[in-house]
């Protein structure tokens, strides 16, 4: 009937067909020109219905909005008919309440495709369960909203993690902690667990799971906060990662956690723990930040501007939580003025030597595009129909900015821009002293629990003593087991069985493959599935190495030996290429179902032949190392690339065609400017190659540098380029320059790289990392520069005791003390070693400002490492200064005598 076929559960459901494929009302058969679809269709129908009557019963609903409910039907009725090969959905044939069973829909229809095939629904059953259990038993439960529930709570997934059982493992932990507790005096207890088990670390960009970050003891921004929004919603309390994609004014980004408390959303550091809500270092970076955003799982619709909807998740931008923003509009039209509907325009900040997209739009069918941002600026770039254009848009000042696709492939083009960042407008809560030593109390206790559990690792004499009896190469199993931390039993075990195979120099040859993230949490039994399961003979990198791109390493190995065909499988080794064909033709590519970083393992791959493209590379690479064929995903360009019978080929998803290289020569001369004769990748520029109407990044090594890469000229996929420079000023402004230009193949391509300068600002001249450390002379622990000076400026000055030139710096700085007093930064004074601290007479220098530090640089480290990133020569002559950040920016340096060095330094200061 009619009433039935416009109920909101069917509108829905009908909504998901695309235009070619057309209903028939009266005879309710559903045709596809190309694939009989009614089957599935009826099934769809029958499976809502089911669920449709169950929600008939006196039980609970979960999902109360009946108008919802009906979309989370719709949705999850789609994506079972998009994945209905491996029996994914089983779990649902189960026993579950009502209130479960629209719990695990709302899951399931939003969940990214990889998360389906990769995790049982035996596991999120558990994890709802739990969920639903903690909020019944929470004091706070009840005052949760069910929308705030749904989204803030239930989910597991927080951003690209491998998902473990933290949520029950955390909650027994917790629980007794926070259960007689105010919901925000949980939030901040909370936080003070996590500061118990985790420390800031960087590390790469693969995000390791919570457990894993226990495991370690450290982890990078977004691991910690990964972390924090894990352990709140294993007690029940809502919680979401928030990330600033991009800072403006330095070259990093970083990543904290919002709590839901008494009907609204906190800030707080993750790992962190302040007295009080609100309150962080980041405060005042987070005040010049452009866009602050969080990945709402599901189809939300909450108070907060939506900056993108994807099948996954909802992003909404919550700028206005910590700095002024204002909208903009962008009008994008042809060079014939009319406006072009369609455009992908992306908003661009400027950081890491690159133009980096911090949000992406689509035009409107009037040409426009708006966005709400921090009162700074962006490079907006706009693309359709094969043409492009860009502009720079400021923030609060351009209400509308025009931008005209004037541009093409091909065209060479060369612009400067001058990009500024919102100013600082930090709002800082205020904390008691009393506040203020309590939490220092605690945070002093955590380091020590956390520190014993770290002093459980094995040390260097241990791990050596393991080499030595398992006859392995000392260097390489000290290395190994050292990076591993608490995941050292795993590694060593795999190495002692390697070794009772006779197979240990293979199996270390094996981990040199892996990041030192894998060592630390990748089990052993995964490590020796692929040592086990390789030729002995294979080449290490191109077909033993387990890793293929950032991907959570999987015993991927055997399943695929033992699940491709033997017939198929052979076809494959005589001619890779049918391996490319097979991706094509057998492997539905659905991006748009998984909108999120994580992606799926080849084992969940191949068993729902549903997948995205990201995880069909690394499927292809892993089946074809699976077989014995030299496999790999480049880490500069990214391309696929396979060896056969000793010949290259580029391999191409979309044409199937075998493809070989099509390579020229890129060279670049630079006119050096002021104290930067040779410029850094990600620090002062960036190549990034045209790719279908946007521009992606080459990851060069840390260490490429003008010299080793542009001066005498580097092999480089023919194409399109643009090359990005940028001077940093220390007011974090940027003096920017874009150039265009084309490779063609067996050509040398020169172009200029222009580092712009400006003799009249302060500029960041170089790096130095914050998180060295030194010896504390009077509590003998090593100690960070960042644990003594805090976030913000400082300086770090390296002593020559009784050396005129130490000594006339030092009454230089005496001079000025009120003026560093005022200033309240923190000052570290290093000596070379024990003997020259003792050696040093305080009395000589009564006036020295209150905020100086005094230590020792252990083994000279700290020393090594200015005059590295400074390109002093011999070491530095001492007395060497820097005056820096805990960005890792340095703005200023001095070595040997200087005429006025506290003057010097307290005028750069001064034009922070």
């Amino acid at each position: 009937p009619s009433s039935f076929l416009k109920t909101p559960v069917i509108i829905n459901l009908i909504r998901i067909f695309k235009p070619e494929k057309t209903i028939c009302y009266k005879s309710r058969k559903y045709f596809n020109p190309k694939t009989d679809m009614i089957k599935r269709f009826f099934y769809s129908l029958s499976l809502v219905a089911a669920l449709s009557l169950g929600s008939c019963t006196s039980e609970e609903h979960f999902i109360k909005e009946a108008d919802y409910r009906a979309k989370v039907e719709a949705d999850f009725a789609a994506k079972q008919q998009v994945f209905s090969h491996g029996n994914l959905f089983d779990v649902f044939k189960g026993n579950m309440t009502q209130e479960e069973r629209e719990a695990m829909m709302f899951m399931y229809a939003y969940m990214a495709g990889s998360d389906i095939s990769d995790y049982s629904g035996e596991y999120y059953l558990n994890n709802v369960r739990h969920s639903l259990q903690n909020r019944k038993e929470a004091s706070w439960g009840k005052q949760i909203p069910d929308m705030i529930f749904r989204h803030f709570v239930l989910p597991i997934r927080v951003n690209n993690e491998n998902m473990d059982n933290a949520r029950e493992a955390f909650h027994k932990e917790l629980w007794p902690r926070v259960k007689d507790l105010s919901m925000r005096d949980a939030v901040l207890e909370v936080n003070h667990w996590c500061h118990e088990k985790v420390v800031y670390t960087p590390s790469d960009i693969r995000t390791s799971g919570p457990m894993a970050t226990v495991k370690t003891a450290y982890g990078r921004c977004g691991e910690e906060s990964t972390f924090l929004v894990a352990a709140l919603r294993s007690v029940g309390i809502p919680a979401r990662q928030v990330y600033t994609p991009r800072w403006a004014h330095t070259d990093d980004n970083h990543a904290w956690v919002e709590a839901w408390v008494d009907g609204q959303w906190y800030f707080l550091g993750a790992c962190e723990p302040e007295p009080v809500l609100n309150l962080g270092w980041f405060n005042a970076p987070a005040s010049r930040g452009m866009l602050m955003h969080t990945k709402v799982f599901g189809a939300y619709n909450g108070p907060e501007d939506v900056m993108k909807q994807t099948a996954n998740y909802t992003e909404i931008n919550i700028i206005d939580n910590y700095g002024q923003s204002a909208p903009a509009e962008i009008l994008v039209t042809g060079t014939d003025q009319k406006p072009v509907a369609g455009a992908d325009v992306e908003f661009k900040v400027y950081n890491y030597g690159e133009f980096y997209t911090v949000a992406h739009k689509v035009s409107d069918e009037k040409g426009c595009a708006t966005l709400s941002a921090g009162l700074g600026d962006m490079l907006v770039f706009a693309s359709a129909n094969g043409k492009f254009g860009f502009q720079k848009v400021s923030f609060g000042k351009d209400k509308q900015v025009n931008i005209v696709l004037d541009k093409q492939e091909g065209d060479p083009v060369t612009l400067p821009f001058d990009m500024v960042p919102p100013a600082e407008k930090a709002n800082i809560p205020e904390v008691t002293p009393e506040q203020r030593a309590e939490n220092t109390r605690r945070m002093n206790e955590e380091d020590a629990i956390r520190n014993a559990y770290v002093a459980s690792f094995p040390t260097e004499e241990k791990a050596k003593a393991f080499a030595d009896e398992q006859k392995l190469d000392a260097d390489k199993t000290v290395a190994c087991i050292i990076k591993s931390r608490g995941n050292y039993a795993e590694i060593m075990q795999f190495l002692k069985n390697a070794v009772a195979k006779n197979m240990g120099e293979r199996a270390l040859a094996l981990l040199s493959t892996v990041s030192d993230k894998d060592l630390r949490d990748t089990p052993c039994s995964v490590l020796e599935d692929h040592l086990y399961n390789t030729d002995a003979q294979a080449d290490v990198n191109e077909v033993l190495a387990p890793r293929i791109e950032n991907e959570l390493l999987t015993p991927y190995r055997s399943y695929l030996q033992k699940n491709i065909p033997a017939s198929l499988a052979e076809q494959f080794k005589n001619d890779p290429q049918q391996l490319v064909n097979w991706c094509k033709d057998s492997l539905t590519v659905r991006d748009d179902l998984n909108t999120g970083a994580a992606v799926a393992s080849p084992a969940g791959t191949w068993n729902s032949r549903v997948t995205d493209s990201r995880s069909r590379e690394i499927f292809f690479v892993a089946a074809a190392r699976s077989m014995g064929i030299p496999a790999w995903k480049d880490a500069v360009n990214g391309n696929i690339y396979y060896r056969h019978n000793g010949e290259l080929t580029h391999v191409n998803f979309e044409t199937a065609v075998a493809q070989r290289p099509s390579e020229g020569t890129l060279k670049a001369t630079y006119k050096p400017i002021s104290r930067l004769n040779n410029p850094k990748y990600y620090s002062h520029f960036s190549i990034s190659k045209y790719d279908n109407g946007s521009f992606r990044l080459l990851n060069y090594p840390e260490n490429a540098t003008w010299e080793s890469l542009l001066k005498n000229g580097t092999p480089i996929e023919t194409g399109y380029y643009m090359l990005v420079t940028g001077s940093r000023l220390a007011n974090g402004s940027v003096l920017s320059n874009v150039t265009f230009f084309t490779i063609e193949e067996g050509k040398t391509t020169t172009v200029d790289l222009v580092m712009r300068d400006n003799a009249e600002e302060i500029r960041v001249i170089g790096n130095f990392n914050s998180e060295a450390t030194y010896l504390n002379p009077e509590t003998k622990e090593e100690v960070s520069i960042l644990s003594t000076t805090g976030r913000g400026y400082y300086i770090v000055g390296v002593l020559g005791v009784g050396q005129e030139p130490t000594n006339h710096a030092l009454k230089d700085i005496e001079v000025k003390k009120a003026d560093y007093e005022k200033w309240g930064r923190k000052i570290v004074l290093l000596f070379t070693d024990e003997a020259a601290y003792k050696k040093f007479d305080r009395k000589a220098f009564p006036n020295l400002p209150s905020t100086i530090s005094f230590g020792i640089d252990t083994d000279g480290k700290i020393r090594k490492e200015i005059a590295t990133n400074m390109k002093l020569n011999n070491g530095g002559q001492l007395p060497v200064f820097i005056i820096g950040d805990t960005f890792n920016r340095v703005v200023f340096q001095s070595q040997g005598y200087t005429i006025g060095l506290g003057e010097q330094m307290l005028h750069v200061i001064h034009g922070l």
